[in-house]
């Protein structure tokens, strides 16, 4: 429900902002907003046919995986922690196994395999759901999670400071890297204040404190070495860890006399099957989004906020940042766009190309994982899920300006 008072949202506002512009003398500001629904519709549709081979590649794997075995081992060894954040889940689950997996890929920054993985397991807590039209609480955690963006290994925003002429692409990283901690950590909390979980026990609390000490020695390496080695290592061991995935399912379904041909197979065509589901689904959350920014609503909502933070006497340096921010739970494209964009602007190495790069790292697209996730199993009460996820990338953002101070301010 929520979900569509925001979608009509965008229309009525991108109306509002398009007649204001056109009353002001801009003509051409209706013709725009028409290209922009044809160019997201077919964007959708190219996302969705991309998104085909891979999702068949991947849930292939994971049937290969499920049939010999190594997803429930990989289940019942996360069964202690998962059962305290998804207290809907019987121990031991397979489902278990299949967030494991999604949230693996998300930080290592493998965005590829992140997705079908993240399918499979919303499959799987589909399978639970005693209403299949409403959201389970395992979902919006789960989903919560995923928004919040936690990723180690940033490669993709390094390679874009690179390419944009940035004197050291990795000096985004561990401000990154903090400020995705913080955005995780925070969706966590909310999530866990909606649903009542207690995450004050020696499980979450030991897991919290282990991942802050992982965080910590990534760091630790990060500022040890060149800006090369790091981009090196970083692409290097994530690819290493992909395709040993792939090659101990393969050896999993051997061991269990799994016809893993087969097996892939089946899962693969499960992968497409979910690909043609989503494209309605694409084409209505990016079609709004596109007729938004269209419109001008984005650019009045920036210069809204420089000038009300200038009247309030406060600094301003990063509302320039901004734009990339807000696109980022809406787009993941067009945050990317954005961040470019600053770079071009005000330079790679300026606060606010810096500040944007931080935006991009610190949290994941919102609406678009909402749309493709619920959307792939026809889940359309989404409850609390797009409060908690936003508010998880309210928080992202606050900690991505403050990092952006301390390190670049």
């Amino acid at each position: 429900m929520v979900l569509n008072y925001i979608w009509i949202g965008f229309f009525v506002i991108a109306f509002i902002i398009a007649v204001i512009q056109l009353l002001m003398g801009n003509p051409d500001i209706f013709p725009a907003i028409m290209n922009s629904t044809f160019d997201s519709a077919k964007t959708a549709f190219d996302i969705s046919l991309g998104l085909t081979g891979v999702l068949s590649l991947w849930m292939g794997i994971m049937k290969i995986g499920e049939k010999g075995g190594l997803v429930n081992a990989v289940a019942r060894w996360l069964s202690p922690l998962m059962t305290r954040l998804f207290p809907e889940i019987p121990a031991g689950h397979p489902v278990f196994g299949h967030i494991f997996m999604n949230m693996s890929a998300n930080m290592l920054g493998l965005d590829n395999a992140a997705t079908p993985l993240g399918l499979k397991a919303m499959e799987g807590l589909q399978e639970l759901n005693p209403e299949k039209e409403k959201a389970t609480n395992a979902m919006i955690m789960f989903l919560v999670l995923n928004t919040s963006g936690l990723c180690l290994i940033p490669v993709g925003v390094m390679v874009y400071r690179a390419q944009m002429g940035a004197a050291q692409p990795t000096d985004v990283f561990i401000p990154i890297l903090i400020a995705t901690t913080i955005a995780t950590i925070a969706g966590m909390i909310i999530t866990a204040l909606y649903q009542h979980i207690n995450l004050f026990n020696r499980v979450i609390l030991g897991t919290a404190v282990g991942l802050c000490l992982l965080i910590s020695a990534i760091i630790w390496i990060g500022v040890q070495v060149d800006r090369e080695t790091m981009n090196l290592w970083s692409t290097t061991i994530a690819n290493i860890i992909l395709l040993g995935i792939i090659i101990a399912f393969i050896i999993a379904g051997v061991r269990k006399k799994v016809n893993v041909y087969e097996a892939f197979i089946e899962g693969a065509k499960g992968g497409f099957d979910v690909a043609v589901r989503i494209i309605p689904y694409l084409v209505a959350i990016l079609v709004s989004i596109g007729v938004f920014r269209a419109s001008g609503a984005m650019d009045f909502i920036v210069g809204g906020l420089e000038k009300l933070i200038a009247l309030c006497g406060g600094d301003s340096d990063f509302v320039a940042a901004l734009p990339t921010a807000i696109m980022k739970p809406l787009s993941g494209s067009g945050a990317r766009g954005m961040m470019v964009d600053a770079m071009q602007t005000y330079g790679a190495d300026s606060f606010v190309g810096r500040l944007s790069c931080v935006f991009q790292g610190a949290t994941d697209t919102t609406f678009y994982i909402l749309a493709v996730y619920f959307g792939s199993v026809g889940v359309r009460n989404t409850r609390h899920a797009v409060s908690a996820g936003l508010l998880t990338d309210l928080v992202g953002v606050i900690a991505s300006i403050g990092v952006a101070y301390i390190f670049f301010g």
